[in-house]
């Protein structure tokens, strides 16, 4: 599977931004996905994970409450729905794919050219 996300951009903080994911094939409702950032200088984090019918979805504690995943499998696409943002979610976020276990605790196969997003203050 190819990854492709987009949507990032420049936004104030406390405010919105969507970021997409379109996956090539026709077995993306095969694949559990999941967003990871990496911060400059910093590690890569997980961001959270949503299953292959987007019935279950897991956040890490950085933005829980604050960020959703969602998917259309009609639409070969996953979503990161960011509120409240902060300067400190400035990031390149990645979109990432995996098949079997390990989707809820950042495991991941497949992934995708990063996005840029930056929060100012």
């Amino acid at each position: 599977v190819q990854l492709q996300a987009s949507g990032g951009g420049l936004v104030q903080a406390g405010g919105s931004l969507r970021l997409s994911c379109l996956a090539s094939g026709r077995t993306f409702n095969s694949y559990d996905m999941g967003w990871f950032r990496q911060a400059p200088g910093k590690d890569r984090l997980f961001v959270g994970g949503i299953n292959w019918n987007g019935s279950s979805s897991t956040y890490g504690d950085s933005v829980k409450g604050r960020f959703t995943i969602s998917r259309d499998n009609a639409k070969n696409t996953v979503y990161l729905q960011m509120n409240s943002l902060k300067p400190e979610d400035t990031a390149v976020y990645y979109c990432a794919a995996n098949r079997g276990a390990g989707w809820m605790t950042g495991v991941y196969e497949y992934w995708g050219q990063g996005t840029l997003v930056t929060v100012s203050s």
